[in-house]
């Protein structure tokens, strides 16, 4: 598990700055060489969403000028389950927005945030929060750092690297989240999948217009 999560790592480091870089005047939705040659999938084409990379509300997210946007929002999930991964996107908050990333989740239907894991994604300026729900924790079990937010209405950078028990959220070059879940228990009631060995992988929306874009993964699975 060590030597695999150090491979990982090294392939998302030799990989993760010329992204970043990138990100202006790069094509969008669109894999670098970099990725490319490491075998990344583009789960976004700017395009509508493909029903054969995705499933569950795919009308919830409409596509807007090379993004996606969630309108009536619920679960975006891909269709392909996942195990160990890093994933990449871009997305902008609305005002006091209001997401989340789902992993490992059993099933579309169900609740990722207690059967598989939620990654928050909310402006941390959302009235209430403890401190399991900033932007980046995994929801209800372990708090994020916080601060790595642009302005809202801004692109922010993501990644989002699961191997094992190790969870990584890399946000605009910031690592805020740096777990490994092998001991974690939930703080509020029962988390039935947060040990989950695989799943599906998503977006989780309330209904706040949150937009996406330039969404890829990388399987490590062998």
């Amino acid at each position: 598990m060590k030597r695999l999560l150090a491979a990982a790592l090294a392939a998302c480091l030799c990989a993760f700055a010329p992204a970043l870089n990138a990100q202006e005047g790069q094509p969008l939705n669109q894999l670098t060489p970099q990725e490319k040659e490491l075998g990344f999938e583009l789960l976004f084409d700017g395009g509508p969403l493909s029903p054969e990379i995705w499933q569950s509300s795919i009308e919830g997210y409409p596509v807007k000028d090379g993004y996606f946007v969630c309108d009536k929002g619920g679960n975006l999930m891909t269709k392909k389950a996942y195990s160990d991964f890093i994933l990449r996107f871009e997305f902008k908050l609305p005002p006091k927005g209001n997401n989340g990333v789902g992993i490992r989740a059993t099933s579309p239907d169900l609740d990722a945030a207690y059967h598989g894991m939620e990654l928050q994604i909310i402006d941390e300026a959302y009235p209430g929060l403890k401190d399991a729900q900033y932007h980046g924790s995994i929801y209800g079990v372990v708090a994020a750092k916080r601060g790595a937010l642009k302005p809202v209405g801004e692109w922010n950078y993501e990644e989002v690297i699961a191997i094992g028990p190790y969870i990584k959220v890399i946000v605009n070059g910031q690592l805020i989240t740096d777990a490994d879940i092998t001991d974690a228990q939930p703080i509020w009631g029962d988390h039935p999948g947060l040990h989950n060995k695989s799943g599906f992988v998503g977006f989780l929306g309330h209904g706040d217009p949150v937009e996406f874009r330039n969404v890829r993964i990388l399987s490590l699975e062998k």
